[in-house]
């Protein structure tokens, strides 16, 4: 993880495979995602809000779309999940959080 900064701004970049990566983008990366593992016809990867929650309220995704979600970014981004795990829900709780743990593992 990287910051660089111009006299007007800062912008966080991160490691991703060989090239390096906005936040947004990787937070951009994880809305497509969402929306194409998913299958979510009635969904736009524009109309996921980067902090609002994924399950229940918000988005409202359920365990078995957990469950496809994080196989997708495990092959997508080699990162593994521990199963049984409450930092899992901390990591689900939106695609902020998702990109969060994506650039500290990844």
């Amino acid at each position: 993880m990287n910051f660089f900064c111009s006299p007007f701004s800062c912008t966080l970049h991160l490691l991703h495979g060989s090239k390096a990566v906005k936040r947004t983008d990787l937070e951009n990366e994880i809305k497509e995602l969402i929306v194409t593992t998913l299958d979510l016809e009635d969904v736009k990867p524009e109309d996921i809000e980067t902090n609002a929650p994924l399950f229940v309220e918000g988005l409202g995704l359920d365990s078995i779309d957990a469950l496809e979600l994080g196989m997708a970014l495990k092959k997508k981004y080699n990162i593994n999940f521990k199963s049984q795990s409450n930092e899992n829900k901390k990591h689900f709780a939106s695609v902020s959080s998702l990109a969060e743990f994506i650039a500290t593992f990844a």
